[in-house]
Order: C-alpha cells, then structure tokens, then sequence
C-alpha cells in the first residue's frame, strides 16, 4: 500500500472519481502520483501553458454543445506537460483511445451522470484530507451496493459490483463455507484452484472469525490473511444478521495491491451481502410455509395430480418425476435443533443438485425429502439412499456425537403414491431409532424385522433372547466384558474375521479368543448356520425390543 501522502491514479480512480468509471487505456500505468487537478474546457479555444507537476486533466463537457478544441488536441497537450491522466466526461472516440494508448496516458471515462466540477472537489479532497474522503467513499460504496438490493438483481450483481469496484477477485461463503458466489479476475486463473481449496476449510479461518456467535463482538470487522500462495493475500468479513455470522466476503488480491478502498468494499460489502442474505431468507421462509401446506395436503390426499403439476411449476420443481420420501430425525437427548437439521439437508441437496423437496414438519419432530428420480428404474431408492447416507455423513462429521435415523420409502410412481412412500419411510425410520443406527434404513430391506415386530407376543420374543443370549449376558455383566459387542460387530461384518478384529480395534488372536468364549459360554458351535441364524436373529430382537 501506498503511503497516506502519495496519491496515485489509481487511487484517485478508486477513492474520488464516480463509481462506474472506467479505464479506457494506460491500465498499466496507474501507479503514477497525481499532485493536483484542473479541468479543461473545450469551447475554450486557448489551453493553460503550463500544469503543476503530475496534474490530473479533467475535460469537461462543453456547456454550449460547440467546441473549439477537440478531445484528442488536449490529451496532446496534457503528453506534453507531463500530465498524470487525463479524465473525459463522455465516451472517449476510437482516436482518443488510439492517442491515450500511443502516448502511454492514461485515459478515464466518467460515468455519463457525472459533473466535472464535483469530480474536481472529490479529488482535492482526497488530496489534501485522504481520511475524511475514505469515509465519503465508504458512504458511496454502501449506497451502490444497497441500491442494487432494492433493485432485486440479486447476490451475483452484488458480488461483480465488488468485483469492478476492486479488480480483485470475490467470494461470498456460506457459514459452513459453501460457495454462494464469486468473481474470479483473469491474473488470478493460474492460482485459483488453490485458492478455493484454502478458503473452503474450517481450520484456514482466521481465529477471530470461527466462532459465528462472537463475530459481531471484534473490533476490527475486515482482517487481512495471507494466502498460501506467494504473493497472495485477502481481505475477510463476516456477513452478520442479528449478531450472528451467517457467511463470510472475501477479497482476494496481490498482498501489496490490496489497498484501503478494497478494505471499505470488504466491510460495506459484507453489510450489503448481510441484506441480500435476511432477503434471500425471508422469501425462502415464505416459500417453506407454502411449500409445507401444499405437502400437508398431498399426505392427506387432497392434491390431484393436475393441481400437483402447477403447484410444481411454482417450486421449479417437476411433480410429474417418481419420487422416494426420506425422513430424518435426531435420535438421542444431545440433539441439535430441527432447524440445524434441515439446514444440513438444503446443503446437501443443494450441493448435489439434487432435486428434493425438503419439509420440516415441527410437530412430527422430522425432516421430510421428497427425493425426485430420473426414471421409474429399479435403482431409484439407491440413488435416494446414496443422498442419504452423504447426509449422514456430513452429520457425523459437523456434528461429532449426534446420532441421526433416517428412513426411505419405496418409489411413488405418482402424486397419489407419495402418502404410501411417506408412511413407509416412517416405518423405517421408526426402526432405526429401535436399532439405535445412524445408517439409513430402505424399507424394502426391512422385511425380517417387521416380520418380527409384527409377531406381536413380546414376552415369547424376550424368553427367546434370554435362552439364546442370557448366559453371555450373565457373564458380561459379571466379568465387564464385551462378548456380546463382539458377536454384534461379527455379524455386521457378516462373519470375516479380519473386518471384525480391525472394526473392534483387536489383534486377531484376541478375536479369536473371544469368539471361542463364546461358544464355551452359550454351549454352541457359530460354526453351524442355525446356530448363527438364532443368535443374529435374538441379538435383532433385543435390539428392535430393548432390553428388558
């Protein structure tokens, strides 16, 4: 960064000239000192014989319409007075560009709104008050960006606003990190794959930055982090609605390039994109409600499939697709909150694109997906099983210690099916919360153990699992051991020896002892397959009953 008493063109560009101006030729020339300002008027037939050192030239409008000295004559004078740039106040013509280029001037074209005389004011007073015109500029930049809010055009035009207004690159972030939207500059194309890598990780923000409850408390709201790659660095905000961080703004550049207007864009941006993001939310809160009633109304059964389709029309999303119902809920006391739930479900889905309709459903304590397939094949549940096994993984993995059950349907070939998929999926999910599994459950996997529940006679299940099961209980309540934990994560291996050894984190030789033990105990040969049928089934059963 330049010293608070050197003032260049380009910052001249970036602190006093009206957003929107535009470098029209000299971009590689921008680091030269501008010293003072003076405009020039063309109905004026004789020009200044002299400038002051490293002067700004503004050409502005002609008042009367008639010139009596063309743009390209003063340009070549302002060449031969050592003029720092020269500014024009309409659309610079192919000549003048042509002239700029050859005499290595550089060339700024204001935005057609813009009066010389205001344009003059701002650049004294940068000149001789740099502070005080930083904070008009910050005042200009949020008034930008915010009026770009009240046009609706959206979190994209915002962030290429900051990208025009900086010449760097953008990315706004979801508080989980997810990429909302960015705007990469063509120098930075070679080191941006690394970049986002960085950026995207947890552990890469800075300290101040990582607790989203605390951010709105620091002092300084804009920190500036070096990058891995040499020479690159960034300027970081948090995006904060009501004192929590909900995103983060980043301002990528070279680390000497980055300068006090990219600082100001960085805070101000951050505050306009907090807008955008409480807009963005509301309506999807909007859309949710509607959503959720029209859902209501398809498991009641009151939706045709006619009406379906348009209601899809209004979510963007195709009704007329096969769809699978998935739901989830948190098991345990420890739970995080519904909400904390599906806001990991739209990740996901959002990130996959795949397309869902996701339903909180409060009173019920679920998540509902309505998980649409490409075509009636036989491997549509997988592929809503492979969403919702990347969903349980991204639960054990952002929330270390919950426990989560999920539950699929079968496929609903059409709106009047969706209600059978749903009630499905609850069965299943009803199962893995007895199972205690954070693995998801397709009820078409499921028939044994409705088989079971269906039996009906609770105390005829529970006598089979204590003749099968009651003298290894017996022994590993005595002797605090983990026979039965054994036989459990045996069969979950479905029977190799070196996967239940390496998931129970033994030598093989303990195994094996173990496994011998158990035979000794219960007096039976895990050798014969009825044998190992009638302990997988009492250990299901004690696990679907609880033990009791």
């Amino acid at each position: 960064m330049y010293g608070q008493d050197r003032v260049t063109v380009e910052d001249v560009r970036k602190l006093a000239l009206p957003l929107g101006t535009r470098v029209a030729a000299g971009d590689g020339m921008l680091n030269r000192l501008v010293g003072w300002t003076t405009i020039v008027y063309p109905e004026n037939a004789a020009l200044p014989k002299t400038l002051q050192s490293n002067e700004m030239v503004l050409i502005a409008l002609p008042e009367s319409g008639s010139r009596q000295i063309s743009d390209v004559d003063i340009l070549r004078w302002a060449c031969d007075l050592d003029a720092a740039a020269v500014v024009i106040s309409d659309a610079p013509s192919t000549a003048l560009i042509a002239e700029a280029t050859a005499f290595s001037m550089p060339l700024l074209a204001l935005p057609s709104d813009a009066r010389a005389r205001m344009v003059e004011k701002a650049i004294v007073s940068l000149l001789v008050d740099r502070k005080g015109q930083l904070e008009r500029r910050g005042t200009q930049i949020y008034r930008q960006l915010t009026q770009i809010i009240s046009r609706n055009e959206g979190m994209n035009e915002l962030i290429q606003a900051m990208a025009r207004l900086t010449n760097k690159a953008i990315m706004v972030q979801d508080k989980r990190l997810q990429v909302i939207g960015s705007a990469l500059q063509p120098q930075f194309v070679d080191h941006w794959e690394d970049v986002e890598t960085f950026l995207r990780k947890q552990d890469n923000l800075p300290t101040d930055l990582q607790d989203r409850l605390k951010v709105s408390d620091i002092d300084n709201p804009v920190i500036m982090q070096s990058l891995p790659t040499p020479g690159m660095a960034r300027f970081i905000s948090p995006i904060i609605t009501k004192d929590i961080g909900r995103g983060y703004l980043s301002i990528v550049g070279r680390d000497i390039e980055l300068d006090d207007v990219d600082q100001l864009v960085a805070e101000h941006g951050a505050a306009a994109c907090a807008i955008e993001m409480a807009k963005a939310k509301a309506i999807s809160d909007t859309e949710k409600r509607l959503r959720g009633t029209f859902l209501d109304r398809v498991l009641s059964g009151d939706v045709s499939q006619q009406e379906a389709l348009k209601q899809g029309e209004r979510f963007e999303h195709n009704m007329a697709q096969p769809h699978v119902a998935i739901v989830l809920a948190w098991r345990g006391d420890k739970a995080p909150s519904l909400r904390r739930l599906e806001t990991t479900v739209n990740a996901i889905v959002s990130a996959s694109n795949a397309g869902a309709l996701v339903w909180q459903r409060e009173r019920e304590n679920e998540v509902v997906i309505f998980h649409a397939c490409d075509t009636e094949a036989k491997d549509s549940p997988l592929k809503s099983m492979k969403l919702a096994e990347t969903i349980s993984r991204d639960i054990q993995t952002h929330h270390p210690g919950a426990h989560i059950a999920i539950g699929i349907g079968q496929l609903a070939t059409d709106i009047s099916n969706w209600r059978s998929s749903y009630t499905e999926s609850r069965q299943a999910l009803d199962l893995a919360i007895r199972l205690q599994t954070d693995a998801p459950l397709f009820i078409g996997d499921l028939g044994v153990y409705q088989l079971i529940l269906s039996l009906g006679d609770r105390e005829k299940l529970q006598s089979f699992c204590q003749r099968t099961l009651g003298k290894l209980l017996e022994h590993d309540e005595k002797q605090n051991g983990e026979l039965l934990k054994t036989l459990e994560v045996f069969f979950q291996c479905h029977g190799n020896l070196s996967q239940t050894a390496e998931t129970l984190i033994v030598h093989r030789n303990t195994l094996l002892y173990r496994m011998t033990r158990i035979n000794q105990i219960a007096k039976v040969d895990l050798e014969r397959p009825e044998i190992r049928l009638g302990m997988h089934l009492a250990l299901t059963i004690r696990r679907l009953l609880g033990p009791g």
